[in-house]
């Protein structure tokens, strides 16, 4: 039977099922992907596509809104429930508009913020100079420590002490150890600022219980709604109460127009799933993975920043091996093994072609992968990281990924969240 979609664009129909072909015969490592459920794609492709919204719900500047007001509200109040926030909006198209609303909330054009330098781990939106937000604000950015690929909490309040900046963010794109957000808060008080933690990579370890939440010792908490919280494309605020009617005005009208209403409802769909007893096991199985990976990675002589991993990502300095981190990347793609080229602290090679790999235990986990295929996988990295040149080697390392995947298909699942609404 063919769908609509099949007879009218197949060309788009086509390219869309090699994809789903692509994601089911590939080991996804990218610490950013994963694989949302049935429920949370029905969502996003539901009839709220169609509906404009400017505003929130029960101050629409459209009507129609007896539906959406209802479906946002409870996109909200599962948000609050969850992450033990006072106020939260679910509106931010993505986690960058998301960290910029934050900071227009918060505090003025060219007032001072302070982030992790992201050749060291940061995001672009922490103050990086070739983001907006490092050019319409004053970028003060803290390092990891030279010797242990840590923060250094000392040294954070040093330079917050010195430049007294309105903003201090803590979290990172690229940092493998649980961050310490008490003691950010403590920074931030000693110096007058606001606490913005961006937890768009651990929001899933967050709720379930296997990382420490910032919430208790921020003003502000950002995140998005997929990575490690298995949802759709987009991005939540939650913050003290005090700070609630800056933050939604810093959305819309500051920044946004109408928000979107299916992603939205998608993102009701995965708070609801990430409440569950499911979704616990699955963000503690994230770290039991990731840290049995960087085991075996170290067992085979891959030097990880900061020796190894807390959360669900760890960070490979390739320069002992001599090879670079797009190298590696390409030839482990070709293998079917999907990653991303990263730079490392004090990476002396440019952007683009830079020293490290990042990868992550997300995918391979929703997948139902356990600790003893993460060895298998360092095994496959490893021997293509060794025969970087032999596309022999390559090709039948990609032949034993597709034996691999085949016994972890795609989920297609549902999970269904508490009745207790």
């Amino acid at each position: 039977m063919s769908s609509g979609l099949e007879l009218y664009d197949p060309r788009i129909y086509e390219l869309l099922g090699r994809e789903k072909t692509r994601q089911s015969n590939s080991i996804r490592l990218i610490a950013s992907e994963n694989y949302v459920s049935k429920a949370v794609r029905q969502a996003t492709a539901g009839w709220l596509t169609n509906k404009y919204a400017e505003g929130y719900p029960q101050k629409r500047y459209y009507e129609g809104q007896q539906i959406s007001d209802v479906v946002e509200t409870i996109a909200i109040e599962r948000a609050k429930k969850l992450f033990g926030t006072e106020h939260a909006n679910v509106q931010p198209y993505s986690g960058s508009p998301a960290n910029l609303a934050a900071y227009c909330a918060l505090c003025e054009p060219g007032d001072t913020i302070m982030g992790l330098s992201l050749p060291f781990g940061g995001h672009l939106t922490h103050g990086w100079k070739v983001s907006i937000t490092g050019k319409i604000f004053k970028s003060v950015q803290y390092e990891l420590d030279g010797e242990t690929g840590l923060l250094d909490y000392n040294k954070i309040e040093e330079l917050a002490k010195e430049h007294k900046p309105k903003v201090i963010i803590s979290g990172a794109t690229a940092y493998p150890r649980e961050i310490d957000f008490e003691a950010f808060g403590q920074i931030a008080k000693k110096v007058g600022a606001y606490h913005l933690s961006d937890i768009a990579h651990i929001a899933g370890l967050v709720v379930a219980g296997v990382h420490k939440s910032p919430v208790p010792y921020a003003d502000v908490v950002s995140t998005t709604t997929h990575k490690s919280l298995r949802g759709p494309r987009g991005a939540m605020l939650m913050c003290k109460a005090e700070h609630a009617k800056a933050i939604d005005r810093a959305v819309f009208p500051n920044l946004q127009g109408g928000p979107h209403l299916h992603t939205i409802s998608a993102i009701a769909v995965a708070l609801g799933e990430a409440s569950t007893p499911d979704f616990v096991e699955y963000a503690g199985q994230i770290v039991k993975n990731a840290g049995k990976l960087a085991e075996k990675l170290m067992e085979y002589g891959f030097n990880l920043v900061s020796g190894g991993t807390d959360n669900h990502l760890m960070l490979i300095d390739l320069r002992n091996k001599g090879i670079g981190g797009r190298e590696l990347a390409k030839a482990l793609d070709r293998a079917g093994i999907v990653t991303n080229c990263n730079s490392v602290p004090n990476d002396p090679a440019p952007p683009f072609k830079p020293s490290g790999l990042r990868i992550g235990t997300c995918a391979v986990t929703t997948k139902g992968m356990k600790t003893e295929q993460m060895e298998t996988i360092a095994d496959f990295i490893n021997k293509v990281a060794d025969n970087i040149g032999d596309e022999a080697v390559i090709t039948g390392v990609g032949k034993e990924v597709r034996g691999l995947c085949s016994q972890f298909p795609v989920p297609d699942y549902f999970i269904k969240p508490p009745e207790n609404e």
